[in-house]
């Protein structure tokens, strides 16, 4: 086994590259992680919406894992884009069977509005595979939807982040503050500590694949074998860099710049 940190995705293809595996693996190299990735569905889309969306079949979804873990077992994995209940159930069981930290970023409305999601899958999500992760990352309008809670203020995101902990049963919550008003307000929950990072908001619509981008910082750092805290605190530098210094790309919402960040 290699020593070398190597960090999985399983996730959606952006043809644009802002968000998905592609912005995962930009993720993964700006930080020195080896990139791996198990691709769910392919899109077409730009910074202007989603176009239309091929869901991988859940045999094929279940080869590329299989090619992967017995080979070279990943130090740490994230998931994506997970559109419909099987492939949901191919991904509990691969990380139920190897002991390596897992992240979800649980993709379900991409930057544009378009859904990315089955309706049906949100109940698997919610019951079946957020259990099985080390730590969740959804934004404000995720985290309402698989809480089926509103939230208009802090005190709202401690009262979701306890229906993640107490009744879904995660380990940990993260959740992104950014579409709030205000600074820019990221919350990290376990069941002992509260951690709460802010940076002064950034006026952009360049804000496109932010969602996956942070998550694979995340989950890069874990791979290192840096703690849940140590890698949330990189990654919101991270993530506040790229989206500072955005390269402008496209007409429509455009992505965060990777490459940018020079710091730890």
């Amino acid at each position: 086994m290699t020593e070398f940190p190597i960090a999985l995705t399983v996730a959606g293809n952006d043809p644009t590259g802002g968000a998905g595996i592609l912005a995962d693996s930009k993720t993964f190299h700006a930080r020195g992680v080896y990139g791996m990735a198990a691709v769910t569905s392919l899109t077409a889309q730009n910074t202007m919406g989603v176009q239309d969306a091929f869901n991988v079949p859940v045999e094929f979804l279940e080869k590329q894992l299989h090619s992967i873990f017995t080979d070279e077992l990943p130090h740490a994995m994230k998931s994506g884009m997970i559109a419909t209940v099987d492939m949901m159930a191919v991904v509990a069981r691969t990380v139920e069977k190897y002991d390596i930290p897992y992240v979800i970023d649980p993709v379900m409305i991409a930057t544009s509005g378009d859904a990315l999601i089955e309706e049906a899958a949100i109940d698997y999500l919610r019951e079946k595979l957020l259990p099985t992760a080390l730590s969740v990352t959804p934004n404000i309008h995720e985290a309402e939807k698989i809480s089926g809670r509103k939230i208009e203020n802090s005190t709202d995101i401690r009262k979701v982040a306890d229906i993640f902990l107490k009744e879904i049963g995660v380990q940990s919550v993260i959740i992104k503050g950014g579409h709030l008003e205000g600074d820019a307000v990221d919350y990290l929950f376990t069941r002992d500590t509260t951690v709460e990072l802010s940076t002064p908001r950034i006026e952009t619509s360049n804000t496109h694949g932010t969602g996956c981008t942070f998550s694979a910082a995340i989950t890069a750092e874990l791979a290192k074998g840096k703690t849940l805290e140590e890698s949330f605190r990189l990654a919101k530098r991270y993530i506040s860099s790229a989206i500072e210094n955005n390269p402008g790309i496209g007409r429509g919402n455009g992505p965060v710049n990777h490459f940018s960040y020079k710091g730890d």
